[in-house]
């Protein structure tokens, strides 16, 4: 299958020995299935490759992608850095690491870097740095980390809220507790996603860009930690590392209708 694209041809012996059947059930007549909307996992498209004894493949549109050129004007590589040359060219395509968004007028409109671009299930880009930014415009976040799964439709988040705000919450509420322990607190959690999501709303975010759950964290994002730069940015791979136990709790609870604890 990996060495040619009609894997019907690469893996004929093994066809007739285990997949004619199966072939068989299809009314031997498939030669080419499409998959379309949302990305299918890897290993799901080479299995359907291989036991439908067809050409499969993937096709979905969306309106953001990264943008790609090939002219004989760009240059030609990296000096002295064929490594680099490697990562960034494709079948004579430059991938220059930029998001585009198509505009009405035709027009295209860089969003973001690739780096802080991900797709969700749905086959929807999300430009995670400009969602961050809106819902930290809430008084009532500190910090905030926005996470979404590619095998998912919807986002998480990790939130560091402001003190004094959740603190004046819990006043008003007749909640007891330390700072961490409302951050532990379910009502505590509900009530600062939906300000957030509120916020976002207001902010002209679509639906698929609401937070879907969220873990607060009582303790800053901090260097000492390797979760942010010195210029404080995001460390994504880092962040995901340390609270990925949390982040696969926080999709379960939320597909399940429950609140993390």
């Amino acid at each position: 299958m990996q060495k040619v694209f009609i894997n019907r041809v690469s893996h004929l012996f093994r066809d007739l020995l285990l997949l004619e059947q199966l072939k068989e059930g299809l009314e031997g007549r498939i030669h080419l299935m499409l998959a379309g909307a949302a990305p299918l996992p890897r290993q799901i498209e080479e299995f359907m490759r291989v036991t439908s004894c067809s050409v499969f493949v993937q096709g979905y549109d969306t309106p953001r992608g990264e943008i790609c050129l090939r002219d004989h004007t760009l240059f030609s590589g990296y000096y002295k850095r064929p490594d680099l040359t490697e990562e960034v060219f494709s079948d004579g395509w430059f991938h220059t690491g930029d998001i585009g968004e198509w505009q009405p007028d035709g027009t295209m409109k860089i969003i973001d870097r690739k780096k802080n671009i991900f797709k969700l299930s749905q086959g929807e880009y999300v430009a995670v740095a400009v969602l961050e930014s809106a819902y930290t415009q809430s008084r009532l976040v500190a910090s905030v980390w926005v996470y979404g799964n590619s095998f998912e439709s919807f986002l998480v988040a990790v939130v560091v809220p402001e003190r004094q705000a959740l603190e004046e919450w819990a006043a008003a509420n007749k909640k007891p507790g330390d700072f961490a322990e409302l951050c532990n607190d379910p009502k505590a959690r509900a009530y600062i996603q939906d300000e957030l999501n509120k916020t976002g709303k207001k902010l002209g975010l679509r639906g698929f860009e609401m937070l879907k759950a969220v873990h607060l964290e009582p303790v800053p994002f901090s260097i000492e930690k390797n979760l942010i730069t010195p210029t404080f940015k995001l460390k994504r791979p880092q962040l995901l590392k340390y609270y990925k136990d949390r982040i696969d709790q926080l999709y379960k609870d939320a597909k399940e209708g429950r609140t993390t604890v």
